[in-house]
C-alpha cells in the first residue's frame, strides 16, 4: 500500500500469499505495473518511504529485517564505478567483505572463478564505462552487477529482472547459474520479464503477477494445466510465458479491439482463446480460478505449516573485513577512480588554474596605495567566495558515488564511517594539488602580503574552504540524490553565505536578528574572509605616493573600514572552518 501526494492510499499488491524454499528458484513474472518490483522490495524490506506492509513477511519462521546483508539483493539499475575494471571491481568488492586472514590467494581464486562463472573472462581487464570513457555493453555490466552480489555465495538472493538488456544467450547462461546457485542450497528469487522458452524451462516455481493479484503460484512446469483448466489453453509451438503474459497483460484491449474489427478475413483454425474475450475479462476469470484452485488451497496449507516452525536465524550476510581495511580498501578505490576520472578533479584544476591566473592579471601587483585598499578586499572576496564556488562541479561525481554507496551499504559492503574516512582520505591529495597551484598563481601574481607564514595562511584556508564545499555537495548528494536540484540547491546555499560574508554588506551592517546571528556564523566565507583580511593587510602601511596624504596602517583599515575583531586570531577563524569540514 502507497500513500499518493493527495494523502490517499492506493493498494499496488493484494492478498499475496507463497514461499520460497532452499535450493529452489522461483520467478516472479507479469506485465509491466504488475508489482513484481515492488512484491520483490516488499520481501527484502526495502520498500520506499511512502509505501508500508499490511502483510507479514517471514524468514525460517521468525519476522526479520533482510536489509543491510542480511539478503543479497541486485538492483535492476547498474550502479557501478565506470574507471575501473571488471576485474578490480570484483576485486575491490571482495577485499570489502572477505576476513582479513583469509590469504589473498583463497580471495583471488574466488574472485577468478566468479569472474568464469558470470563468463565475464573476455572482458575482465576492460573498464566498465562512464561519460568518457568506452566500456563493456550494458549486458557485461548487467553480469557484473550480479557477480558482486554471488561473490559471498549468500544464503538468499534477491534479483530485479537480472536477464534486462541480456541476448537470448546471455539470458539463458546467467539464469542456468542462478539455477546452479540455489542447488547448493540457496534461496533464489527474481523477477523475470518475458523470458524465452529455454530460460522458463529453469524455473522451480512461478509467481504470477497482474495488477497486483496473484494469477498463479506453483510449480513453473504445471503452470500449463493451470491455464487450460481456466479455459485458456497455450497453443502448441507458443513460448509458455509469452501466452502468460499475453492472457493477462490489459493494456491493450482497445487496440486489440480496434484491430480486431477492421480485420474482415480470420481463419477459424488458428482461433486463440482470447480472441473470445478481452484481456481483462481473462485476467478476473484467472484471478478466480486460482482462488478456487488446489494450487492456492497447497500454497496456504504450506505457508501455514512452515510459519510454525521456528527455523534456525539467518546471519547477517555482511562485511566479514575489519573496519580498517574496509577504509584502507575504499580510500585505494577511490583515489584510483578520482584519477582516472577526467571529469572529478583533471578538470576543474584546469578551471581553477584559468580562473586563478585570470585574477592576478587583473589585480596584478596590487601594491599598497589607497586605490588597493578596497582592491585587496575584492580580491580576497572574490576568491573565497567565487572560486570556491566552483566546487559544486564536482556534484554529478557525488550523485554517482552516492548511488554506489547505496547499493554496497544496503547489501552489507561497508558502513558510512568506512565510507565517509575514505572519500575524505582520497580526496585530500587533489583538493590540496588545487588550492596549492591556483593559490600560488594567485598569490604570487597579486602579490599579497609578503612572507611564507602569509603564504601557507592563504594555502591553508583556500585548501580548507574548497573542501568544506566539497563536504557541503557530498551532504546535499546524500538528500538529493537528482543532478538538477542539487546544483540548484548548492548553489543557492553558497549565493545566501557569500552574502553574509561581510564583504557585501559590512559585519555590523547586516541585520542582526537572523542575517547576522546566526547565518553570518554559518558560512565558510565569513570566517575565510575575516581570516584573510588579517593576514593580508595586518602589518601593511598604506599611502598615496602623489599626494601628502598620511599613511595608514592596516589595522586600522581592518577595524575602520571592514569591521574585524583583531581579538581573534587568524588561525582561529580557519580552525572555525576546519570543524565545520568535521562536522
Amino acid at each position: 500500500m502507497v500513500t499518493l501526494n493527495s494523502g490517499e492510499t492506493q493498494n499496488v499488491l493484494e492478498g499475496l500469499t507463497g514461499y520460497a524454499e532452499p535450493g529452489t528458484f522461483t520467478a516472479l513474472m507479469g506485465p509491466s505495473g504488475s508489482g513484481k518490483s515492488t512484491f520483490l522490495d516488499a520481501l527484502s524490506g526495502r520498500l520506499v518511504s511512502n509505501a508500508f506492509l499490511s502483510g507479514r513477511v517471514l524468514l525460517n519462521g521468525r519476522k526479520a529485517d533482510l536489509s543491510f546483508g542480511t539478503a543479497a539483493y541486485v538492483t535492476q539499475d547498474d550502479t557501478l564505478i565506470g574507471t575501473l575494471t571488471v576485474r578490480e571491481t570484483i576485486s575491490y568488492s571482495a577485499q570489502l567483505r572477505l576476513p582479513d586472514r583469509m590469504p589473498w590467494s583463497e580471495k583471488r581464486t574466488l574472485i577468478e572463478s566468479t569472474i568464469i562463472e558470470m563468463g565475464l573472462q573476455d572482458c575482465a581487464d576492460t573498464v566498465i564505462g562512464n561519460w568518457h570513457l568506452r566500456g563493456i555493453s550494458g549486458g557485461e555490466k548487467r553480469r557484473v552487477s550480479i557477480a558482486l552480489e554471488i561473490l559471498m555465495r549468500p544464503r538468499l538472493l534477491f534479483l530485479d529482472e537480472p536477464t534486462s538488456g541480456l541476448d537470448s544467450a546471455s539470458a539463458f547462461f546467467v539464469t542456468q547459474t542462478l539455477r546452479g546457485l540455489s542447488r547448493d542450497g540457496r534461496t533464489v528469487i527474481a523477477s523475470i520479464h518475458q523470458p524465452s522458452s529455454e530460460v522458463f524451462e529453469l524455473f522451480d516455481r512461478l509467481y504470477l503477477l497482474s495488477g497486483g493479484k496473484t494469477v498463479y503460484f506453483g510449480q513453473a512446469s504445471e503452470a500449463y494445466e493451470f491455464f487450460a483448466q481456466a479455459g485458456f489453453p497455450c497453443p502448441a509451438l507458443r513460448n509458455p510465458s509469452d501466452h502468460f503474459l499475453r492472457c493477462i497483460n490489459s493494456d491493450f484491449d482497445k487496440v486489440k479491439a480496434t484491430l480486431k474489427g477492421s480485420m474482415k478475413l480470420r481463419f477459424e483454425s488458428n482461433e486463440d482463446p482470447l480472441d473470445k474475450t478481452t484481456t481483462a475479462e481473462a485476467m478476473r476469470i484467472l484471478v478466480d480460478s486460482y482462488r478456487r484452485s488446489q494450487y492456492s488451497y497447497s500454497a496456504n496449507e504450506r505457508v501455514e505449516d512452515m510459519s510454525k516452525v521456528k527455523g534456525t536465524v539467518l546471519d547477517s550476510g555482511g562485511s566479514q573485513a575489519s573496519f580498517f581495511m574496509q577504509s584502507y580498501t575504499l580510500t585505494k578505490r577511490s583515489f584510483i577512480n578520482m584519477s582516472r576520472d577526467f571529469g572529478y578533479y583533471w578538470l576543474r584544476l584546469v578551471i581553477y588554474l584559468v580562473v586563478t591566473i585570470c585574477i592576478g592579471t587583473i589585480y596584478l601587483n596590487v601594491g599598497t596605495g589607497y586605490s588597493s585598499i578596497l582592491a585587496r578586499g575584492a580580491c580576497a572576496s572574490f576568491v573565497f567566495g567565487f572560486v570556491t564556488f566552483l566546487s559544486i562541479g564536482g556534484f554529478p561525481s557525488f550523485v554517482e558515488d552516492m548511488k554506489v554507496f547505496q547499493r554496497e551499504r544496503m547489501n552489507g559492503h561497508y558502513g558510512v564511517s568506512a565510507f565517509v574516512v575514505s572519500n575524505t582520505l582520497s580526496a585530500m591529495p587533489f583538493l590540496i594539488l588545487i588550492t596549492f597551484l591556483s593559490g600560488t598563481v594567485c598569490y604570487f601574481m597579486v602579490r599579497l602580503h609578503p612572507g611564507f607564514t602569509h603564504y601557507l595562511f592563504f594555502v591553508i584556508c583556500l585548501y580548507a574552504s574548497v573542501t568544506v564545499v566539497e563536504s557541503l555537495m557530498m551532504v546535499i548528494a546524500s538528500i538529493v540524490p537528482n543532478f538538477l536540484m542539487g546544483i540548484i540547491i548548492g548553489a543557492g546555499i553558497q549565493g545566501i553565505f557569500m552574502l553574509v560574508s561581510g564583504y557585501f554588506r559590512l559585519p555590523n551592517d547586516i541585520p542582526k536578528p537572523f542575517w547576522r546571528y546566526p547565518m553570518s556564523y554559518l558560512s565558510f566565507h565569513f570566517w575565510a574572509l575575516q581570516g584573510q583580511y588579517q593576514n593580508d593587510l595586518m602589518g601593511l602601511v598604506f599611502d598615496n605616493s602623489s599626494s601628502d596624504q598620511p599613511k595608514i596602517p592596516g589595522e586600522f583599515i581592518l577595524e575602520q573600514i571592514f569591521q574585524i575583531d583583531l581579538n581573534r586570531s587568524k588561525w582561529m577563524d580557519v580552525s572555525v572552518i576546519f570543524v565545520m569540514i568535521i562536522i
